[in-house]
């Protein structure tokens, strides 16, 4: 499955953004889709991964309550509503996708930038 994030900006703390990948491929439905980080000198972290189906989601302890992942399988989609940005919240936010169950991540997005402004 191929992968093109988008939605990436430039917001003021306390600000909302919503980030879309888009996925080609006739198969996205039987793979789990995550968002990963990555600021700059950090490695790149886990932020947030929905099941296949959408019923299950996870996230990581410093974006729960805030960021909310989401799919829409009919328009092979997966979205991450992120809402009281903090100025760590800046990187470069990538979606993934994975085999479902197995945690593992074998196709990328190209990545894109959100900048949160104190």
């Amino acid at each position: 499955v191929q992968l093109q994030a988008s939605g990436g900006g430039l917001v003021q703390a306390g600000g909302s953004l919503r980030l879309s990948c888009a996925a080609s491929g006739r198969t996205f439905v039987y793979y789990d889709m995550g968002w990963f980080r990555q600021a700059p000198g950090k490695e790149r972290e886990f932020v947030a991964r929905v099941r296949w189906s959408g019923g299950t989601t996870s996230y990581a302890d410093s974006v729960k309550g805030r960021f909310t992942i989401s799919r829409d399988n009919a328009k092979n989609t997966v979205y991450l509503q992120m809402n009281s940005l903090k100025p760590e919240d800046s990187a470069v936010y990538y979606c993934a996708a994975g085999p479902s169950g197995t945690m593992k991540w074998d196709s990328w997005g190209q990545g894109t930038l959100v900048t949160v402004s104190s």
